[in-house]
């Protein structure tokens, strides 16, 4: 099966919007923590910001954030 020319890498699998809006807290932990990059922490950090802005959410993404920085050096 041929992949889309707008898929860049499996990423559209899990947009922002089912990484974020999952019917439950744990899920939502779950889909922070399965963020593979940057690209995809600032995706999800920006539709955070526009749809729910949810203090507690935006903290599991900095602490994410930190985490991919860590695993750069």
């Amino acid at each position: 099966m041929e992949k889309s020319a707008d898929n860049d890498g499996g990423d559209d699998e899990f947009p922002p919007e089912k990484r974020l809006e999952a019917p439950n807290y744990r899920l939502i932990k779950a889909g922070i923590a399965t963020i593979p990059d940057m690209e995809t922490l600032r995706e999800c950090v920006a539709y955070e910001n526009t749809h729910q802005n949810r203090t507690q959410i935006l903290r599991r993404l900095q602490w994410k954030a930190e985490e991919l920085r860590e695993e750069e050096k």
